[in-house]
């Protein structure tokens, strides 16, 4: 959720930094800011900020991104974050605890297969890691490496609107004394170019429990876009969560500038 999802990728296809070119080339680094609350099960609400910065580099069929957040939690210790998940740790302490530090990081190398431009649709396949960085002493982490495989599709429907989805499967690290099954997980949405310069959209993620006695995530993240400059854009969005697995409110700015 905190970083560079799949819905603001398909948002760049409908919306490209450079108008000319339907995928840019080069470097594009981002940052911004999340504040997310929601009780994730338990009786207390966990807070959390999230700074992500992220950078992307795309070379011919190939797109490379590498992002490291840092991470602020105050709630109950068992509320762990896991990469872009925030899981509650069976049999784990309760006590609440502020902690601030590094988060987990990830990394992901993603091939186009089909290019929306000369195909009915565009097709990404790719794989993603998340590497254990963070310290899981502070609950900002497992630990433990997740590796995920993952298949993004996207369709222009006229001139001004993208539909997008995605299908993954992620293999979780298992810390110690507690198994995390791994799961399927997807995202449906659409995106709309309101003018040269902003657009909108919705997305819905899905993810099952993957924890015994755990829950779902299930949310919808609202999201908009404003050029600023040739190569400026800021992104705004919101999350609104259906399931304790998800936060039960999101909201978070990100500013995206692309080097050409």
């Amino acid at each position: 959720m905190t970083h560079e999802t799949l819905w603001l990728r398909a948002l760049l296809a409908a919306f490209a930094i450079i108008p000319a070119a339907a995928h840019a080339q080069g470097l594009t680094l981002s940052t911004g800011i999340e504040y997310s609350s929601g009780k994730y099960g338990e009786t207390e609400k966990t807070e959390m900020y999230n700074l992500p910065v992220t950078a992307k580099y795309e070379t011919g069929l190939w797109t490379f991104r590498l992002s490291l957040p840092i991470v602020r939690v105050t709630g109950p210790a068992n509320v762990v974050v896991v990469g872009d998940d925030v899981v509650t740790i069976p049999g784990a302490s309760t006590a609440r605890r502020t902690e601030t530090g590094l988060g987990d990081l990830t990394g992901s190398a993603f091939y186009n297969l089909l290019d929306e431009r000369t195909s009915q649709f565009g097709l990404d396949v790719g794989a993603k890691v998340k590497l254990g960085t963070a310290d899981e002493d502070k609950g900002l982490g497992t630990g433990e490496n997740d590796h995920s495989v993952q298949a993004d599709v996207y369709k222009p429907v006229g001139d001004a609107t993208t539909a997008f989805g995605s299908l993954g499967y992620r293999f979780y690290g298992d810390p110690p004394g507690v198994d995390l099954r791994s799961v399927f997980y997807g995202s449906l949405g659409g995106s709309y170019r309101i003018s040269p310069d902003s657009s909108f959209g919705l997305a819905y993620d899905f993810r099952p429990r993957i924890t015994d006695g755990g829950s779902q995530v299930s949310e919808a993240t609202a999201f908009l876009s404003q050029r600023v400059s040739r190569e400026m854009k800021l992104q705004y969005y919101g999350v609104k969560g259906f399931a304790d697995g998800s936060p039960d409110f999101a909201l978070g700015v990100m500013l995206i500038y692309a080097y050409q």
